[in-house]
């Protein structure tokens, strides 16, 4: 397996970012290199690559414009070489996920969901958006929050959630439009925020922002629906004062589940329950940070990268395979405001 990895962070531009930043992730030596940038752009805070690792798409905004932008990835060196970008009046999506040819959003601020078709050069032609409806008890629930949406791992549907509406919601696409296929309502003042699924495509973790809880669901892929099976708070009991849990990975043997914590900031580790997928509590690790906004584990599985917001910095963790738990190194570099990292895969 190859030794070095290239990183790509995406950040907020509100202070002294510039857009993507690029480092490399050295396994063997287990150092992190000084992170340079890869493109600017507009608050690119989330980024997603291409089934085929030749394409990068970001979120992107630029003065009262939001939208997405597209980049190819030069073989060898890896830099971003831009396509285009597809802005429209309002607030820039959070979130986004690509297959097949085509990009779906989800839109924080609007409550919507955009779907883009990507064309025969790769760029990213104007989508069709689909709002949501509704509201929650929380005060941070007055109308919808689209939060997460990408798709499922078998491809056939794509899955929002909303924590504007405490609803898990599940669309297929047929030609240009989103079709509704169903919807899970969590528990109320939850905030649902992202999902991810386990290696056998069978279950899959919600984590609630509001609530601080992951919620094991199991997924029915004949039907794109969502059972609750278990709810697991993801802070100490005794920590009263805010947090906003963020992000949520699956380890690729399918074993552990890492969620994020922004307040008490903090990433906590599940061990999965081989025979039911139900989690129970490891650790809860500090990030070496401050706001983790998200994380990622390597490639290998051997390390996990947490990018922490405020302090705008990137941590350098080693993670036990066998018993989940993480070891904070002294790698760190600097960031600034930085979201999500993902990795170049092999």
């Amino acid at each position: 397996m190859t030794a070095k990895f290239i990183g790509y962070a995406g950040t907020y531009t509100r202070k002294t970012s510039e857009g993507i930043y690029r480092f490399v992730l050295d396994t063997e030596k287990e150092t992190l290199s000084k992170a340079e940038v890869a493109a600017k752009v507009g608050s690119p805070t989330y980024l997603t690559i291409s089934e085929d690792k030749k394409h990068l798409y970001s979120v992107a905004q630029d003065g009262e414009m939001g939208g997405v932008h597209a980049y190819e990835l030069t073989e060898q060196t890896a830099e971003l070489s831009s396509i285009n970008g597809q802005l429209v009046e309002g607030a820039p999506p959070c979130h986004l996920d690509v297959k097949g040819g085509v990009l779906v959003t989800g839109n924080y601020h609007k409550g919507d969901i955009g779907l883009h078709q990507v064309g025969s050069n790769n760029e990213v032609e104007q989508g069709q958006f689909l709002k949501h409806e509704g509201s929650g008890p929380h005060d941070r629930q007055e109308k919808p929050h689209v939060h997460f949406t990408g798709y499922t791992p078998d491809g056939k549907y794509i899955v929002v959630a909303d924590l504007g509406t405490d609803k898990l919601v599940t669309y297929k696409q047929v030609k240009d439009e989103l079709v509704h296929v169903n919807t899970l309502t969590v528990k109320e003042g939850s905030g649902p925020r992202h999902i991810a699924f386990h290696p056998n495509g069978k279950t899959a973790y919600l984590v609630t922002e509001l609530r601080s809880e992951v919620v094991v669901l199991d997924y029915d892929a004949a039907t794109g629906s969502f059972t609750e099976k278990q709810y697991i708070k993801a802070i100490p009991e005794d920590f009263t004062e805010t947090n906003d849990a963020s992000a949520i990975h699956v380890s690729s043997d399918g074993k552990f589940v890492y969620s994020g914590n922004r307040g008490h900031n903090s990433i906590a580790v599940f061990a999965v329950n081989e025979e039911t997928g139900e989690l129970s509590l490891v650790e809860i690790k500090p990030s070496g940070g401050d706001w983790p906004r998200d994380f990622v584990l390597d490639p290998t599985g051997k390390f996990l990268v947490a990018s922490n917001q405020h302090s705008g910095n990137i941590v350098l963790f080693k993670r036990d395979e066998v018993t989940g738990k993480l070891t904070q190194t002294d790698e760190v570099i600097d960031v600034p405001e930085v979201v999500c990292v993902k990795f170049l895969p092999e």
